[in-house]
């Protein structure tokens, strides 16, 4: 075949999709209990949400977006992230009116055109949770809390919490200014100094080698914050200490949207190497002003999907999945395989996973695909059986054999499989 996916586009086929579902379904239930529902938003926005909402000069919307004008004219891009999207709905559909804080995830593919490697892709997929319309160190706590515990119960055990603030309207610009005064002497490129003018929190977050040893020196938010913003700060750590969780200070961290105030963390695992961030979040209490909306405060967080099967791989962590088959038929005969497709249907309405062998295969070649579909068990429905209206029930593991009634082998087979 001549087409293939494009490059950097990650997809999940089976066995490893079912590990991908998994997780999936792991946080939709830590999220559940928490009080959080689903929505689903746009893959595509406008364009100026994001410029605004994640700000112009980051790397994601001067660089990385996949922007396009459609037929009417308009520029709409595909969503980098989630935070933004998710905001514009609660706002769109007034859910701010309601109880307060508002609180959603959602789930999907994101599009950032990167340069593709191992944990970084184009297409790529995120687990987002907001709580929106409440500023309490709580909300902060719970929210990290979420994810620390989602990651626990899949069984990793690697990942680190890395917890910084920074600061607030009354605080920052203070900070901004020593941080501008600071880069201004540095050597380095132009594109970085013009930065350095419109966001240079932006320069801490460089990754490469020649910028960061010279930013050893740099003033540190920790040291700027305001009373209220540093009570804020060790609150937050104090309710994460009353849960149990550990978290280590992380004062360069910045993260890498401009809508970020205050609580902001990462989640990383040493194990995916230059890739190692898994996951994180924090707080964008502007960002609601930013994109039109009213004042409205928010925590959040996006989780990678694909660097969580990597971290679950790196450390040989094989999830429980749901089998894809309990139990396989195999029909000798066209009345025979009316009446097998018949149970099979029966069987899967009581909640038993079945498949057969279709395309008139004979008795060896079916059971090959018994033994490859996984099942625990094989019917196998013959003429003689017909006529005896029974089944015969074999035991893939043991090879044992038993004959039973057509009448009750759904109900032989529930108490089998479940």
């Amino acid at each position: 075949m001549s087409f293939q996916a494009p490059k950097g586009v990650k997809e999940y086929v089976p066995p490893q999709a079912s590990t991908f579902y998994a997780i999936r379904g792991a946080f939709a239930e830590t999220a559940r209990r928490a009080g959080y529902s689903y929505l689903e938003t746009a893959v595509f926005e406008d364009t100026q949400l994001f410029a605004r909402g994640v700000g112009e000069s980051t790397d994601v919307v001067s660089k990385e977006m996949y922007t396009f004008t459609d037929r009417g004219g308009r520029s709409l891009t595909l969503r980098p992230e989630f935070t933004a999207g998710v905001l514009r709905a609660v706002l769109e559909y007034g859910l701010h009116r309601g109880q307060l804080p508002v609180k959603v995830w959602t789930d999907g593919p994101v599009f950032r055109a990167e340069a593709p490697q191992e944990g970084r892709y184009r297409q790529f997929y995120q687990l987002d949770l907001e709580a929106i319309g409440s500023e309490d160190p709580a909300v902060d706590a719970e929210t990290i809390a979420l994810a620390w515990q989602w990651y626990s119960a899949l069984g990793l055990t690697r990942v680190r919490l890395l917890l910084n603030s920074l600061g607030c309207t009354e605080c920052r610009p203070v900070y901004r200014a020593r941080l501008q005064e600071f880069l201004r002497a540095l050597d380095l490129d132009e594109a970085t100094r013009a930065r350095i003018e419109i966001n240079p929190l932006r320069v801490l977050d460089d990754r490469r080698p020649e910028v960061r040893a010279q930013l050893e020196g740099a003033p540190l938010i920790g040291d700027h914050l305001c009373a209220d913003c540093k009570a804020y700060h060790d609150r937050v750590k104090q309710l994460l200490a009353d849960l149990g969780i550990p978290w280590e200070d992380a004062p360069r961290l910045v993260r890498g949207l401009d809508y970020y105030t205050r609580t902001t963390f990462e989640f990383d695992h040493p194990l995916l190497g230059a890739q190692s961030g898994i996951g994180g979040g924090g707080r964008y209490d502007g960002l609601s002003e930013a994109i039109g909306g009213p004042p409205l405060p928010g925590i959040g967080f996006g989780l990678g999907l694909d660097r969580t099967v990597i971290a679950l791989e790196r450390e040989g962590i094989a999830l429980d999945t749901p089998p894809r088959c309990e139990v396989y038929g195999v029909a000798l005969g066209d009345e025979a395989a009316r009446a097998m497709f018949r149970l099979l249907n029966k069987l899967r309405a009581a909640g038993v996973a079945a498949d057969m062998a279709f395309g008139g295969k004979g008795l060896k070649g079916a059971m090959k695909g018994a033994d490859r579909s996984g099942a625990a068990f094989a019917l196998i429905l013959g003429e003689r059986d017909l006529a005896a209206e029974a089944v015969q029930v074999k035991d893939l593991t043991t090879a044992d054999q038993t004959e039973v009634p057509l009448a009750e082998v759904v109900e032989f087979l529930k108490g089998k499989v479940q």
